[in-house]
């Protein structure tokens, strides 16, 4: 099962997504196998002639010049975003539950007012899959270093998420569907 990312077209002229599925025995091997298929897929929907994606010294996936990607997998599902001009790009995905506990650690008091219901519709588990995406986003280069994914803010935009981090600040869409939630970030 799939869910395709919310962004508007007018913001990701191009982009190009693509799902796999995770090859038993669902091991750590068969999820970046997964995520990898789903990469050169996407590479080959935008146009690209290059269609591997090596991983860095420090494991983040290296897409060829021009065509910036992210890859995140489930335990049983891979997805590969493709947005070709872009600086960076994040996604992920999450199927597991965010519980209370969780969703205290991983989100502020203020976002847990803000953006989390009855204010808001947003859940916890898509909370977590937006900060997610915009650290791969806005770690692009490596420039966050050790920075912690939890500590960046989220705030609402219109339909959209904003994320903030030492002064940056990125776009993050998200959707969910039956247990499984999507979300992608954009820096240009």
């Amino acid at each position: 099962m799939a869910v395709e990312p919310a962004v508007p077209g007018r913001v990701a002229t191009g982009m190009r997504t693509e799902w796999r599925a995770v090859r038993r025995p669902y091991g750590p091997h068969q999820q970046s196998a997964a995520g990898r298929r789903a990469a050169a897929a996407a590479l080959a929907a935008a146009g690209s002639a290059d269609r591997t994606v090596p991983r860095d010294p420090d494991g983040r996936p290296r897409f060829p010049p021009g065509f910036a990607g992210s890859i995140s997998h489930t335990d049983r599902l891979a997805v590969a975003v493709v947005v070709p001009g872009a600086a960076a790009v994040g996604v992920d995905i999450e199927s597991a539950a965010v519980g209370p506990r969780m969703a205290g650690f991983v989100l502020s008091r203020r976002e847990r007012h803000t953006l989390l219901p009855p204010v808001w519709e947003r859940t916890p588990r898509e909370l977590f899959s937006a900060k997610e995406a915009a650290f791969k986003a806005l770690n692009g280069n490596g420039e966050l270093d050790d920075f912690l994914f939890w500590k960046i803010e989220l705030s609402r935009s219109g339909d959209a998420l904003i994320a903030s981090c030492r002064g940056a600040t990125v776009p993050v869409w998200v959707r969910s569907a039956e247990g499984i939630s999507c979300a992608v970030a954009i820096r240009w």
